[in-house]
């Protein structure tokens, strides 16, 4: 399962409470370009548009070797795939409980590209802080353990 690109700002930014895999409604010069490399997940959201699931804000910059078409939007909103049970419910936690959805990444499974999104909470300053302290000392102790090959 290759990964073509990532969210790295979400998870200091939010809370991850669950992950869900959705499809992603793409033309066919859009995926040529994600296999590339090229697409940047920071800044893009996810919104519930009238039952539906959509990908917002993310830029996907036309494919290198041609083939697009000429009125190309690389910031057009994407559609994104999920059962309807599962929008059933995500609607019902973002709408009831204040949770938002966040793009993770985008990656290969079995041939077709797959978006991760989680239902997230949004962390305070204040709790940013505590987790890069978190990070920081469990690096210290894993130094400390392999010097004295524990």
């Amino acid at each position: 399962m290759p990964t073509y690109t990532k969210n790295k700002k979400a998870y200091n930014d939010y809370e991850i409470l669950e992950t869900y895999e959705a499809g992603i409604k793409l033309y066919g010069h859009e995926v040529k370009s994600i296999r590339e490399g090229h697409g940047d997940l920071k800044g893009s959201y996810v919104k519930i548009i009238r039952n539906e699931i959509w990908l917002v804000g993310f830029n996907l910059p036309p494919y290198s070797k041609g083939n697009i078409l000429f009125d190309y939007d690389p910031m057009r909103p994407r559609k994104l795939l999920l059962n309807r049970k599962e929008i059933n419910r995500l609607t019902g936690k973002v709408e009831k409980q204040g949770f938002t959805l966040v793009p993770l990444e985008i990656y290969s499974s079995r041939n077709l590209l797959k978006l991760k999104i989680a239902l997230a909470k949004g962390k305070k300053k204040k709790e940013k802080k505590e987790t890069i302290i978190k990070r920081q000392l469990d690096r210290e102790i894993e130094r400390e353990m392999k010097q004295f090959d524990i």
